[in-house]
């Protein structure tokens, strides 16, 4: 880990994944994805919103393969804490029945969104379903999940940047990067 600037967030604590990390890795899951789905023409992103927005706009930059992309509004987070059951806000438009789908997600926590989600895409008669998401924190899983397409394995540290937030807040860093709780109450009050 190295220090993070503290600009324009003082409650960032350490980098944990790097500007350049994510950028390499991002290029990296493009290809592959570009290779798996060599033979298909019918690729579909479905983004979870918000947080995944910057990676999937990077990933679709670098999927070499003809795409289209949606996205579903769901939430689970009340501050930093999952609160055990997936809320969606505003489902995909899309009819997806005979596409090759890739659920993109920004962070698995919990698992609960992931799991919960595509279940419900998985009703909704998709060609092929899988699964991409930026981060993992694996010791957390509450429940059993498979990603298929990883960017990296975290610890147990909330983040923020890259498109993830606390409270709105620190979505707009180009790294990922842990939130110092302790400072971050000091400045805002408790969390919601």
């Amino acid at each position: 880990m190295v220090s993070a600037p503290k600009y324009p967030y003082p409650f960032i604590d350490e980098v944990i994944v790097t500007e350049e990390e994510i950028h390499e890795r991002v290029s990296l899951l493009g290809k592959r994805i570009s290779e798996d789905y060599k033979n298909s023409e019918k690729i579909l992103l479905m983004g979870l919103l918000r947080g995944s927005v910057m990676f999937m706009t990077d990933l679709m930059r670098k999927i070499q393969r003809p795409l289209t992309i949606d996205f579903m509004l769901v939430s689970s987070y009340a501050g930093t804490s999952s609160r055990g059951f997936v809320r969606i806000d505003s489902d995909h438009k899309s009819n997806i029945h005979g596409w090759d789908v890739i659920l993109i997600d920004d962070i698995v926590d919990t698992g609960n969104t992931l799991y919960t989600v595509r279940k419900l895409l998985l009703d909704r008669s998709p060609n092929s379903l899988k699964t991409c998401a930026l981060l993992d924190k694996v010791d957390r899983h509450r429940v059993d999940v498979h990603i298929d397409y990883l960017g990296f394995a975290i610890p147990d540290y909330f983040v923020v940047g890259y498109g993830l937030d606390l409270d709105e807040k620190g979505r707009n860093l180009p790294y990922i990067a842990s939130v110092d709780l302790a400072r971050y109450q000091e400045l805002y009050g408790d969390l919601t």
